[in-house]
């Protein structure tokens, strides 16, 4: 269960590292190689960024989930990062926040994450770590590897940074949506038979307008491509970095809490659905008949019985 006393009452930013292309040919055949590299060499820049007195001068935390597919299912490796707006100084002693609605500079971390990352994969290449087939066979030479990423080394490689979260539930509503996420889910499914399957995506090339359009793909393919995303056995597509990391996270949780003066807010868990607790007691329908509120009250397992006590309505009367 994730546990909302994770959460600091502090604002969150959505940061996205997506890989090249050409980078991302070589990570479908070297997957746990280099998805793991992609979780250290953003989780590093964030670090080494927020660090840097010259931008907010603080130890960060954060949550990060891999995502390794494009809307139209094709292989598409970017991390989704989570970032509480600030962190702890160098010392311990306060919280230094960040400025309202800006984290860090997508660019400076953009340059510093294509730094790490190729360093990082021409350290794996070096060490024999990599493995290449097909078209890309080539490329097990260190002189063609080198000459396949030299271009690499002069493009901006995309990192950008969402509008910051409404609030620690609304973190809890994407993580609870997003963390578990596959590469098609049911509600794109529109129709199967035993010759096509067919889905909704959307089409990012159109700016303005509807973008969501319905791709008919042959069975094999539409397999293929769902396929191409299942991650190594044992591979963990959610990882937790700096004062978040899982050995030292409720400790610094609560130094930070003590910080911020605040304290966390009732027991909550998050539901496999998604909701928390404190939701379900805020949920309320219209009734079919009077078309009056109804309101939740009392829940019970499958199986186990009602406690046998008047409805509250008797108690008024």
């Amino acid at each position: 269960m994730a546990r909302i006393e994770d959460l600091l009452p502090v604002s969150y930013f959505h940061v996205v590292f997506t890989l090249p292309a050409q980078i991302a040919d070589i990570a479908y055949q070297n997957k746990a190689a280099v998805y793991d590299l992609l979780f250290k060499a953003s989780a590093q820049a964030l670090l080494t960024i927020a660090a840097d007195p010259k931008h907010l001068g603080a130890k960060i935390g954060m949550t990060s989930v891999l995502h390794t597919w494009g809307s139209a299912m094709m292989h598409h490796p970017h991390v989704h990062v989570i970032v509480p707006g600030g962190g702890m100084s160098p010392d311990g002693a306060r919280w230094i926040a960040c400025r309202k609605g800006f984290f860090l500079p997508v660019k400076v971390l953009s340059r510093l994450f294509r730094r790490l990352f190729l360093e990082g994969l021409k350290r794996l290449h070096r060490t024999g770590k990599l493995r290449f087939f097909g078209t890309l066979t080539n490329l097990a030479s260190s002189d063609a590897f080198a000459t396949h990423l030299a271009p690499l080394q002069k493009i901006d490689w995309v990192v950008y940074a969402k509008p910051p979260f409404g609030g620690p539930k609304a973190v809890l509503a994407y993580l609870s949506r997003y963390t578990h996420r596959v590469a098609v889910s049911n509600h794109r499914l529109v129709s199967a038979d035993g010759d096509t399957v067919s889905f909704r995506w959307k089409d990012y090339r159109i700016k303005r307008g509807d973008r969501m359009k319905v791709m008919r793909l042959p069975t094999p393919e539409f397999i293929r491509r769902f396929l191409i995303h299942v991650l190594p056995s044992g591979f963990h597509r959610i990882r937790h970095t700096g004062f978040l990391a899982n050995g030292i996270r409720r400790d610094r949780i609560k130094r930070i809490r003590r910080l911020l003066d605040a304290q966390p807010q009732a027991d909550q868990t998050i539901d496999e659905d998604g909701q928390a607790d404190e939701d379900r007691r805020d949920l309320s329908q219209e009734c079919p008949e009077c078309g009056g509120a109804m309101f939740i009250i009392e829940t019970f397992t499958r199986g186990q019985p009602p406690k046998s006590r008047a409805p509250p309505w008797k108690d008024a009367t």
